[in-house]
Order: C-alpha cells, then sequence, then structure tokens
C-alpha cells in the first residue's frame, strides 16, 4: 500500500492515473469504463491548484477506493463524485446512465459540500471550529442512508492529503488540522486502520512537522537496528511455533514500527522522550482459524513474560466496529513488542474495515454501524454537536459487562452512568447507584476493562447537572443535558414569577394572570437572565390598560419604586429594594460563570446555584427573589498542572503556546513532581474564558494537561 501511495501522489497526467486505475481493476465492468468516459467529458478543461488536469483527482479517488474495496459501483461513484457538483451534469443524468445506486451515492457526496480554500479560516478560530463541525455532521447525515458514501469521501480526503503541497502552509495545516479531528475518526470507527494511519501521519506532518521530522529521523537512523530486534524476536515466535506442530503454510507473520502519529501520541500521554518508548515494535501473526489464535497465544504465554496489563481479547469481545485480534504485550530480551494474533479474515476487516464487505446496509460479519445513528444527537448548538461527536469517535476503548454477559464497549474513563445510560435513556436518567464486581458503588466510578456492573434504579428522575463533566459518552452526556435543559427553563419560568411578584409586591398567582395578559407566557422565561427582557416586561405591565388590571396598576405606581442596577461585590442586581449585603448558602458552592438565583431575605441577597435541590424548593415555595448576574470585569484564574519534559526548551515552549491560548501566566513552580521520568510544573494563569472544560479542551491540545483546577470561587472576594 505504501508503494502504491507513494505512486498515486506523483501522478499528474491523465493517462498515468488512467494506468493505476486499471492496475486495480485489471478487468472493469462497462459501467465503470463509461463512467470514467463522462468524467472526463464533464471535467474536460478544468484545472487544479497544481496545475494539473482536474480529471486527475476523481481518477485516483476512484483508484484508492478500488484499492480499498472491490465495490465497482463504489469506484463509479469515486469517478463521478464531482461531475454533479462541479459541471453541467445533474443527478437526473446519472440515474438514467449509471442507475439508481451510483446517483443515491453520488448525490450524498455533493450534499457534502466541501469548504472551499477561500472559506478556510486561521487555525485555532471558533469558526474553524463551527466549519469542521458542520462538515462533520453533514459526512454523518449523508452516511446514514449508505455508508459507502462515507468510505468514498475518506478516499478522497486521502487524495486531497497527498497532493497538500499545492497549497499555501496556512491552508495545509488547516486541511490537515480537519483531517486530523473528523475523517481520521471516523476512519477508526469504521475500523479501516490503514486509512486512518495514513490520515493520521500526513496531518502529523503538516500540522507539527519539527516533531515529525524528530520522530522520522529516530525511526530512519535506528531503523537497521529495530530490524534486527523485530526480525530477532520473529525468528523466536517462528521456531516456538513450529517446535508446536504449526507448519510454514498455516501462518505468517508481519513485524512494524508503529507509525508516526501512535509514537507522537504515545510521548505526549507519558510525557516521554521517543528513546523511552518501550513498545516500539509490534508484530501480527496471521493464523487460518480462530482457535489457532489461542494456541498462538498459549505459546507466546509460556515462552515469553506477558504484561497482563496490556491483554485484550477482541475475538471473544469484538469491538463495536466488527475489529476481531488478539493483543498481548511480551516482555523480549531486547525490549517490549506487542504482538496481535488474528486469523486471515479478520486481517483483513482490520486492515480495510467495513469498506472490506459487500453488505454495508448491516455492515455484515459482526460490523455495527448503529454508532452513526447515535451520533444524530438533539443538540441545537453545532459546537456541541461536534464536541459530543469527538468524544465519541476519540477514544481508547474499554468493554465492560452485565451480570448476564452481554458486553459494553466504552471509551476509556467512561462511569458507571455512561453503562446506565447505555442500557437505556431513561435507566440512565433513574439510575441511583451501581453495583460494580459485586461491591456497591456510587454512579460516578470510572470503569475498567473487564468489569461486570449492575445498575439501581428507581422511578424519580435523580438529575445532578454537574455530573455533565463527569460521564463519557454522547449518549450519557445528551441525557444529562436535555434533563437539565428542561429543569434550568423551568426554574427560570417560575424565578421570573417570583421575581416579578417581589417587584410590584404582589402574589405570584396575580403576576401569572398579568404575564398572560400582555401575552409574555411563552417567553417569560427569559426573564432571569436577559436584564433587557425584564426592563421590557416591566414597561409592557406598565402601558397595559386591561379593564381588570387598570386599577391594579395606578394602585401600584402609588408606592412602586423604579428598580435600578447595583453592583455588590461579585455580582450585579436590578432591584427596587435596599440591599445591605450578599450571602451564600452552605448546601451549594457556585463557581464564577456558573447559572445562579438570588432569593431576598431581611435585605440581603441569597446566592444559590440555580441546580440547587434546596434552591429549587424555594423556587416552588414562591419565596422573594431578585434578578441577578455576574459582575465578571476581572479575568477568571486556574492552576493547571503540566507533564513537561526535562529538557532544554521545554519551558520556553510551553510558555509561547500558554500565549497562544490568550493565557496570563500568574506563577510558575518546576519539578513539583516526578513520575515514569516524567517532570511536572504547576502554572497559575489568568483567563477570560469561564467554562473550565472549554478552556481544558484547548490546552489538552497543546500539551499533556494532567489537572485544571477554578481558582475563581464565589466565596473569594
Amino acid at each position: 500500500m505504501d508503494a502504491f501511495l507513494k505512486k498515486a501522489k506523483n501522478i499528474q497526467t491523465v493517462e498515468e492515473a488512467k494506468a493505476l486505475l486499471w492496475e486495480q481493476i485489471p478487468s472493469p465492468l462497462p459501467a465503470t469504463i463509461k463512467a470514467l468516459e463522462l468524467s472526463l467529458t464533464a471535467h474536460d478543461g478544468q484545472k487544479r491548484k497544481s496545475g494539473e488536469p482536474y480529471i486527475v483527482h476523481p481518477i485516483l479517488v476512484a483508484t484508492i477506493t478500488a484499492a480499498f474495496s472491490s465495490d465497482e459501483t463504489m469506484v463509479q461513484a469515486a469517478l463521478l463524485h464531482d461531475v454533479v457538483e462541479d459541471t453541467s451534469f445533474d443527478i437526473d443524468d446519472l440515474k438514467y446512465e449509471f442507475g439508481d445506486d451510483v446517483a443515491h451515492m453520488v448525490e450524498g457526496l455533493t450534499k457534502i459540500v466541501q469548504i472551499r480554500d477561500e472559506e478556510l479560516v486561521p487555525s485555532g478560530s471558533d469558526e474553524r471550529l463551527i466549519n469542521s463541525a458542520l462538515s462533520f455532521r453533514k459526512m454523518l447525515i449523508a452516511s446514514i442512508k449508505d455508508i459507502r458514501v462515507l468510505i468514498i469521501k475518506l478516499c478522497d480526503r486521502l487524495h486531497n492529503m497527498l497532493t497538500l503541497d499545492a497549497l499555501t502552509i496556512q491552508k495545509q495545516k488547516r486541511i490537515a488540522e480537519e483531517t486530523l479531528v473528523v475523517y481520521a475518526p471516523i476512519a477508526h470507527r469504521l475500523g479501516i486502520s490503514r486509512l486512518k494511519n495514513y490520515l493520521e501521519d500526513l496531518s502529523f506532518y503538516y500540522i507539527y512537522p519539527e516533531d515529525y521530522k524528530k520522530i522520522d529521523e529516530y525511526i530512519q537512523s535506528n531503523s537497521q537496528n529495530l530490524q534486527f530486534k523485530l526480525n530477532a524476536f520473529i525468528q523466536k515466535v517462528r521456531d516456538t511455533m513450529y517446535k508446536a506442530g504449526f507448519i510454514q503454510e498455516e501462518f505468517e507473520i508481519i513485524g512494524r514500527v508503529k507509525h508516526h502519529y501512535s509514537i507522537y501520541l504515545k510521548m505526549h500521554r507519558k510525557g516521554v522522550s521517543i528513546e523511552e518508548i518501550l513498545d516500539l515494535l509490534a508484530i501480527r501473526i496471521i493464523v487460518k482459524e480462530p482457535i489457532d489464535c489461542y494456541r498462538v497465544l498459549g505459546l507466546l504465554h509460556i515462552t515469553f513474560t506477558p504484561l497482563i496489563s496490556r491483554f485484550k481479547d477482541y475475538i471473544s469481545v469484538p469491538k463495536e466496529n466488527g475489529y476481531k485480534t488478539i493483543h498481548t504485550t511480551l516482555f523480549n530480551e531486547e525490549g517490549i513488542v506487542e504482538a496481535q494474533i488474528r486469523t486471515v479474515q479478520m486481517h483483513r476487516l482490520a486492515e480495510y474495515g467495513v469498506a472490506a464487505h459487500w453488505k454495508y446496509k448491516d455492515g455484515g460479519d459482526g460490523v455495527k454501524l448503529d454508532w452513526i445513528e447515535g451520533l444524530q444527537y438533539q443538540n441545537e448548538s453545532i459546537e456541541e454537536f461536534y464536541e459530543l461527536a469527538k468524544s465519541d469517535l476519540f477514544s481508547e476503548d474499554i468493554t465492560v459487562f452485565s451480570p448476564k454477559g452481554d458486553y459494553y464497549t466504552f471509551p476509556k474513563g467512561a462511569t458507571a452512568l455512561d453503562f446506565a445510560y447505555a442500557i437505556h435513556s431513561e435507566v440512565g436518567a433513574t439510575a441511583t447507584d451501581a453495583l460494580v464486581n459485586k461491591c456497591k458503588t456510587s454512579l460516578l466510578t470510572i470503569l475498567k476493562n473487564g468489569d461486570i456492573v449492575k445498575i439501581f434504579k428507581d422511578d424519580k428522575i435523580h438529575l445532578h447537572c454537574s455530573w455533565l463533566d463527569a460521564v463519557k459518552t454522547s449518549k450519557a452526556q445528551d441525557g444529562i443535558r436535555s434533563h437539565c435543559r428542561a429543569r434550568i427553563k423551568e426554574s427560570d419560568t417560575l424565578s421570573a414569577y417570583n421575581m416579578l411578584a417581589t417587584l410590584f409586591v404582589q402574589k405570584s398567582m396575580r403576576i401569572k394572570t398579568l404575564v398572560k395578559s400582555i401575552e409574555h407566557q411563552d417567553s417569560i422565561y427569559k426573564l432571569p437572565t436577559q436584564l433587557d427582557y425584564y426592563k421590557d416586561t416591566i414597561h409592557k405591565v406598565a402601558e397595559y390598560t386591561g379593564a381588570k388590571e387598570v386599577r391594579f396598576w395606578e394602585l401600584l405606581k402609588k408606592g412602586y419604586k423604579k428598580p435600578i442596577l447595583k453592583e455588590v461585590e461579585h455580582f450585579k442586581f436590578f432591584t427596587n429594594k435596599p440591599l445591605d449585603g450578599v450571602e451564600f448558602d452552605y448546601c451549594c458552592h457556585p463557581k464564577v460563570g456558573d447559572q445562579i438565583v438570588a432569593f431576598y431575605k431581611d435585605s440581603k441577597a441569597i446566592i444559590h446555584h440555580k441546580l440547587c435541590k434546596k434552591a429549587y424548593e424555594k423556587i416552588l415555595s414562591e419565596e422573594s427573589m431578585i434578578y441577578v448576574s455576574w459582575s465578571i470585569s476581572k479575568l477568571l484564574r486556574y492552576r493547571l498542572i503540566v507533564s513537561l519534559q526535562n529538557q532544554k526548551g521545554a519551558l520556553a515552549n510551553l510558555l509561547v503556546k500558554l500565549s497562544y491560548l490568550d493565557l496570563n501566566v500568574v506563577s510558575i513552580e518546576l519539578g513539583i513532581q516526578s513520575s515514569e521520568r516524567a517532570e511536572y510544573c504547576r502554572i497559575e494563569v489568568e483567563s477570560s474564558e469561564s467554562k473550565k472544560s472549554l478552556l481544558e479542551g484547548k490546552i489538552s491540545q497543546k500539551f499533556k494537561l494532567v489537572e485544571i483546577i477554578s481558582l475563581d470561587d464565589a466565596y473569594s472576594k
């Protein structure tokens, strides 16, 4: 595959592209030849940025598609994938010439409108995130009808990545970033590991050229030594298998050095240099029958010492994408080697994933595609959609079991509450406790690979919106967020009536009647959070001349005081009541930026978190309330603990990256801890970002973040 892609990268003429296509499909169907001819006609005269004929691109996308799949209708769709978007031909023309199957795929590909060069925005901007998320959502929606659309799109992106040299450095980095966060994870979830690895390494090359160069130079300069070690280990394994009765024709052993981006991630996560990575080498042992995989596993564990914590059996418990392989890590005289054991059929599935199958609708051979439909989250916010999708796609998997033996796959770090939501959203909402390996524990217990989990529940919804940051799966996050939104809207609606009742010194029921009279009942929930809306509501009350309420307003005007904006400590209040100070109840601990409410008692404002249970009871009891918001005129302060390599220039590089994130460094303490040969430093920074989770996500993209703590508690003054 390496030689094939290198050849594809350097092709610039139509004849060379056609020759490579027919190498992949020696006996093409008449429809495939026809698709090529139509594409040649449609794109005649068009040029790419590099100056080569545009038709070279669809031909090579079709060629790459053919390399990953034997379905020629996909090849035809790949040849035609830009025809509708860029030429005078339409979907009906393609339907007439090639039938519904090809036409539907091309239509799906056309709906995934590419982000054009002129729309590319600076790396790291919010607009970049939104564009990527929109592109991502379009891909998923198009693939619901036919997963083959997604496979062709991934092959299209691979060819674009192979030919990025024709673009400016800024555009190269921008496209590479989108590839790494959108396309590579989808290839991973579809099980197409070859495609995923190429997309990751090409993206890595453009995003972090210096890091790529260091890893590449190390591998190149040590290639002979690494190969000797690999060959020696392979020979030991081969001799062991011969002694156990295997014959040469019954198995194949493939050795490899881990790909560049995989090495980079390992360095990044553990805070170590490439010299300190123990398992750079890996072998694959490919046998004929599944039972042979376990025979080989037994031989390896008897001959070499296994690292049991790294053992995973994906044959008995396959991944969601159908991946089946036994993973084990072995101690050898010269280091640690990862061994993967699989059959020929498992190997094809691992390399080509769903692209290796004809049965795309149901996945075939145990490939589950339900996760795609699961990504259709009910979120209005495109940023939230993207964050949920990333948590589903970017993950190291663990597998846990129900007491009956049903297994579930989760991202590493998932909790018992994630398990509850995986069973059913209603189970997640009503869950109370969990039993993990027969020990009763909380719903926020982090699960480990192989845990057996049982969920206890009752008939009530147990709402803990603070748990949103603890769960890892999109289903749990979406479920908690939906319940919390409903609770916040209810709380805001009731609070609005209480605030107006306090302002006008009236009963809440009379205020509800008045709000209905001025037709604000459907939007009144905005009042506690939107000051302009609050003022507008007061103005509407003053203007209202309904027969029953005229006398009410006339009587009210005599003792009514106009509300004013008052700033006390961290807060702004809009009220007509005397205000002598601010107090906090013991029940909740709002941080700066959290959603809050203020109750009015004895000329003081009592602050609660909006989702505090005690606050909710007070709201239902119609206690006096006043308008409150945070008065954030200062930057928020956070404490970071960061893994830092003990080498020249590491601290300077860290400070530069913090500067790019608009973080003001207040203090820094080096050498606070040492573990796994990694050094750690503690940094206090100031930021305008009030959401810790968003800031954490941005920082984690730049370097290894061990911990982040908000130092701006509502009690600090």
